[in-house]
């Protein structure tokens, strides 16, 4: 088979037009020819970091979406459902994203839990870090979070590096505002990205050091804004990622959107790319093909090279998209879950108080990290409660794999006026996690949560909606087109009931992230981040 475009050669800087040739699966030869096709073609997107899980998707299904966008591979750390459901996790996502034309390179999750602060429904030791390591498709040591651990000597965290540095495979950062002799430690370890940075001088300082940078651009954590100037000097060491991507943003762009977002800022299109397509295969060593002669035959067709609208993908010489339509079919799987707490009742969420004021969690737009608030303390009948007037709000986590009392704690800005919000997409544990302006709307946003043994749902003053999550609890077993749908309804329903914030449920999901200072919430009490010990509500 024979293609025609201007070929987009990165790594030489030149742009020509030209005619590629493949037989099978690989690019066989590559000439300059003269033609009057005006479309691009160059390598494939790669996404350097994202959880699969929460798109929400199945790999098969992600994969489906993805293509549209020219996306041919990710760098997928399955930490999500290893939290849920361990190795068993892990194994599933590596069979179901074989079973269609997409790389998923999986890591390694290095830290289930990711704390001893709250109850996950799996531990992978360093024992299960060098099995999952053994097998060949298990590409990196996924994020290594447990940073005080680093810091510390944690022997079984050290033991984890250890292995990935037998098997001579990367080992991938999350060190969120790490600075000064402590980053030194931490990459002096062994540890070569980081996709946490949300200032400019931090990532600065991790990029002189020598770590490689993720520029993040998510569907709740966005720094693109924050970190895009250093690209154009640092272009070699960095990176694209999306970390995590809910399904309607999906179906709307991936990594195209930043490329396009980077050239309207006026960076060179060769630098861009490189940080789109060329970095991720040589950091990681994936076997992903960069448009040469006798290399797999990955690579996009797009539009221009302005907004990168694609319009064939190509995966190991096979068309997996065509001018508007995913060529990847849908595969059939069993769902596996891991759900095992009974129904609440109101009284649950009753948090007895006759403090004057209360620690809360100021949600922050755009971002993972928290600030620790002190507010006055709104009660009735003795029980502290939301203040809508005030936008301070309940919030709670209940835990899912055994039958426990709630965990209350409050935040602010999510601005709901009426009702309740709730997930079992809880990271990292997942962990059902709540907010509403009552224990009632509380109670039954939960409830129905449990009922469907996972999900997503609103509750208002008029009506119900929930989208099931049944494969372990996070993810949908419906079509990317059908969740993506799905989920911007109850997106929809959110901001009715009042909520400000651009992505309501993934901000949602990630105010249970221990790991990510400063005030958060587990299912076992209200937890310092900086000081990574537990605190109380009242103050």
């Amino acid at each position: 088979m024979k293609l025609q475009g201007q070929i987009v050669d990165i790594q030489n800087k030149r742009i020509f037009k030209g005619e590629i040739t493949l037989k099978e699966e690989k690019i066989v030869s590559i000439q300059e020819k003269d033609h009057n096709t005006n479309q691009y073609i160059l390598p494939g997107f790669i996404d350097a970091h994202i959880h699969i899980e929460s798109s929400m998707l199945v790999p098969s299904e992600f994969a489906r979406l993805a293509v549209m966008h020219g996306t041919v591979a990710t760098v997928s750390d399955p930490h999500e459902i290893a939290n849920v459901l361990g190795v068993e996790g892990v194994e599933f996502m590596i069979a179901n994203g074989k079973r269609v034309p997409f790389k998923f390179n999986f890591g390694a999750p290095s830290c289930v839990p990711a704390t001893t602060f709250e109850s996950a429904g799996a531990v992978i030791d360093s024992d299960g870090i060098k099995t999952l390591l053994e097998n060949p498709d298990i590409k990196y040591l996924a994020e290594m979070m447990n940073y005080p651990g680093v810091l510390f000597d944690d022997d079984e965290v050290m033991k984890k590096i250890a292995w990935a540095k037998h098997y001579k495979k990367p080992i991938d950062g999350h060190a969120p505002g790490l600075r000064g002799d402590d980053v030194t430690k931490y990459i002096q370890a062994g540890i070569s990205t980081d996709h946490e940075c949300f200032t400019y001088e931090e990532a600065l300082e991790k990029l002189e050091k020598g770590m490689k940078i993720l520029i993040r651009e998510g569907s709740a954590a966005k720094n693109f804004g924050a970190l895009i100037d250093l690209l154009p000097k640092h272009f070699e060491n960095m990176m694209f990622c999306s970390d995590d991507k809910h399904p309607d943003d999906l179906l709307l762009h991936h990594i195209n959107n930043l490329c396009a977002r980077a050239v309207a800022k006026g960076i060179d299109v060769f630098k861009v790319l490189q940080v789109a397509c060329i970095n991720p295969v040589k950091h990681y060593k994936l076997d992903v093909g960069l448009l040469r002669e006798n290399d797999l035959a990955d690579f996009i067709i797009v539009e221009d090279l302005v907004n990168f609208k694609t319009i064939q993908t190509y995966i190991n010489g096979k068309l997996v998209f065509d001018k508007g339509a995913s060529l990847i079919p849908p595969v059939a799987f069993e769902n596996l879950n891991n759900f095992n707490c009974n129904k609440k009742e109101v009284l649950d969420f009753r948090f007895e108080s006759s403090s004057k004021q209360i620690r809360v969690i100021e949600a922050l737009e755009g971002q993972l990290v928290t600030n620790e608030l002190i507010e006055e303390a709104y009660t009735q009948s003795g029980n502290l409660v939301s203040n809508i007037k005030s936008d301070i709000l309940k919030m709670a986590v209940v835990n899912r794999y055994q039958n426990q009392k709630p965990a209350i704690a409050f935040i602010k800005n999510f601005g709901l006026n009426e009702g309740a919000i709730a997930s079992s997409v809880g990271h990292d544990s997942h962990n059902i996690i709540a907010v509403g302006v009552s224990d009632e709307a509380i109670c039954k946003a939960v409830n129905s949560l449990i009922n469907h043994k996972g999900g997503i749902c609103a509750v208002s003053d008029t009506e119900e909606k929930t989208v099931p999550l049944p494969v372990a609890g996070i993810m949908s077993d419906q079509d990317g087109e059908t969740i993506g749908k799905q989920y911007a309804e109850l997106d929809a329903m959110a901001k009715k009931m009042g909520s400000r914030l651009y992505a309501p449920y993934m901000t949602l999901s990630f105010m249970a992230l221990l790991v990510i200072p400063s005030l958060k919430l587990s299912d076992k009490g209200l937890f310092n981040g900086i000081d990574f010990k537990f605190t109380s509500l009242e103050a």
